[in-house]
């Protein structure tokens, strides 16, 4: 049995703690401490490295690294529809609830995204409120908001 490897990756808007094995990328998160980013990445993140930077730099609008989420059949049914939300496009929670089956759900759906496991790749930024706010961000809002901005810089800065 594998055991996960970890790597810090340095972002725009802070350090992303990045945790996986050969069977896939398991947890992406971001971290505010101040933490030296990893001089040897191990070579099952090398990928997920590589494509995160790819994004910050703009030259990349899908990921295609293998990814391990875990959670109950619920959580990985909403993470699962999260990555069908195209970038630079959004969704409210409302929308994810109706393409779930469900739009009583509104709040487990809620629920489920705040417990994402894997920042930016299954872009859970991407989900917004019905009157277009943009509602709680584990990452903070001003990180949802600089997501979207930078997936869409035309439009979405005359929104906020």
């Amino acid at each position: 049995m594998e055991s996960n490897k970890i790597t810090y990756y340095k972002t725009p808007i802070g350090t992303a703690k990045i945790v996986g094995d050969e069977n896939g990328i398991s947890s992406i998160s971001v971290i505010d401490e101040q933490i030296e980013t990893s001089k040897k990445t191990p070579a099952c993140l090398k990928e997920c490295v590589q494509q995160l930077d790819e994004y910050f730099k703009g030259t990349r609008t899908e990921f295609t690294v293998k990814l391990n989420a875990k959670g109950t059949k619920f959580q990985q049914k909403v993470w699962n529809e999260l990555l069908n939300v195209p970038f630079g496009k959004t969704k409210t929670y409302l929308e994810q609830s109706k393409q779930l089956g469900d739009v009583k759900a509104i709040r487990a759906v809620a629920s489920a995204n705040g417990k994402n496991p894997i920042w930016i790749l299954i872009p859970c930024h991407r989900i917004i409120g019905s009157n277009g706010s943009l509602t709680g961000y584990a990452g903070g809002i001003w990180r949802k908001k600089w997501l979207l901005e930078h997936e869409n810089p035309s439009t979405q800065q005359s929104l906020f």
